[in-house]
C-alpha cells in the first residue's frame, strides 16, 4: 500500500441484492444482471479482447470456473495429494495418446502444466504461501499463463470471526506477497483483482461472527496498478438508516465498474468496449 502498488475500493457490490452464495457467486462470476442468466464468465469475454499471445489463461481449481469458461479454451490445475507419476509412466502415457486427436493435446496440456508447477514444495499450494508460488510458477514461463483465476475458501464467518478472519487474511497476504516474490520483475506488470460475491453485516451475531451481508471491498494490487495507495469510497456511513435494510453495508458504487476500468487500463484498452463485454447486461 505504502508502495502505491494497492487500491481498495470499498462499498462495492454486484447487482446482486439477495444473500445466497452460489446466487451471488454466479453473478460475480459470470457477470450478468441475474443470476444463472450467462453460462459463460467475464474473465473469459475479456480472453477475446487479447492478442492470441495474451490469451493463454488457467485455473486453479479442479474445474474451469464459470468466470473463465467462453470461446476460448483455457486450462486448470489443482493440487494433489496423491504421488506424482515417474518419468516412465509419463511417457507411456504420451507415447499412447501421441496419435489420439482428443486426447493427444488435452494430454499435453496437462504435462506441460505439471512440469511448470514440479517445483513447488512444501504443500503443493494447499496454503496461501504455497498457492502463491504455485501461481506464479504457472505463470512466469515465456509459455506460461497470461491470464490466471484462483478461488480461495473459508471466509462464510458465521462464528469465531475475530480469529478465523484474521487468519483468512494472513493467508491472502501470504498469497499474494509469494506472487509478488515469485514473479520478480514480472509483477511491475501484473494486475491482482480480489472481490467476493457479496460482504457481511455490520453488526456481530450471537455466536461471534457475521452473516451474510451486501456491499464489500474489492482490491487492486500490482506493480503496474494506476492510482495505488489509496481508498477510494463514496462511503454511506454505517449508522442503522444508512445501511442497507438495516444490517448491511450499503452498496454506492458497482463492482463491475472497479473491474471493467482496472482491465481496461491495464491492457490499454477501451472502456466502453471492455464494459460492454464484460458486462453486456450494464
Amino acid at each position: 500500500y505504502t508502495g502505491k502498488q494497492a487500491h481498495f475500493a470499498h462499498a462495492v457490490a454486484t447487482g446482486y441484492r439477495d444473500r445466497s452464495h452460489f446466487d451471488g457467486q454466479n453473478m460475480l462470476e459470470g457477470g450478468g444482471s441475474r443470476p444463472y442468466g450467462r453460462d459463460t464468465g467475464w474473465v473469459g469475454r475479456l480472453l477475446t479482447l487479447l492478442p492470441p499471445a495474451e490469451r493463454d489463461a488457467i485455473a486453479i481449481a479442479p474445474a474451469v470456473p464459470l468466470a473463465l469458461r467462453g470461446t476460448v479454451q483455457v486450462g486448470t490445475y489443482a493440487p494433489s495429494r496423491l504421488p506424482q507419476a515417474d518419468a516412465d509412466l509419463i511417457a507411456r502415457l504420451t507415447a499412447l495418446y501421441q496419435d489420439d486427436p482428443l486426447l493427444h493435446p488435452l494430454w499435453e496440456s496437462a504435462v506441460k502444466t505439471q512440469e511448470l508447477a514440479s517445483d513447488i514444495g512444501g504443500n503443493n499450494g494447499r496454503n496461501g504461501a504455497d498457492l502463491g508460488k504455485l501461481a506464479a510458477s504457472l505463470m512466469l514461463p515465456a509459455d506460461g499463463a497470461r491470464v490466471m483465476m484462483v478461488e480461495t475458501g473459508g471466509w462464510d464467518t458465521h462464528s469465531g470471526q475475530r480469529g478465523r478472519l484474521a487468519a483468512q487474511l494472513r493467508g491472502l497476504d501470504q498469497l499474494v506477497g509469494a506472487l509478488q516474490t515469485g514473479l520478480g520483475p514480472a509483477w511491475t506488470d501484473t494486475l491482482v483483482i480480489v472481490a467476493t460475491e457479496f460482504g457481511r453485516t455490520v453488526e456481530v451475531n450471537g455466536t461471534g461472527g457475521t452473516d451474510h451481508g451486501t456491499a464489500s471491498t474489492a482490491m487492486l494490487l500490482g506493480g503496474g496498478l494506476n492510482g495505488g495507495g489509496k481508498v477510494s469510497a463514496d462511503w454511506p456511513g454505517l449508522g442503522t438508516t444508512a445501511r442497507y435494510e438495516g444490517r448491511d453495508l450499503k452498496p454506492t458504487r458497482s463492482l463491475e465498474s472497479v473491474i471493467a476500468g482496472a482491465v481496461a487500463h491495464h491492457y490499454a484498452l477501451d472502456p466502453k468496449r471492455v464494459m460492454t463485454t464484460l458486462y453486456p447486461d450494464a
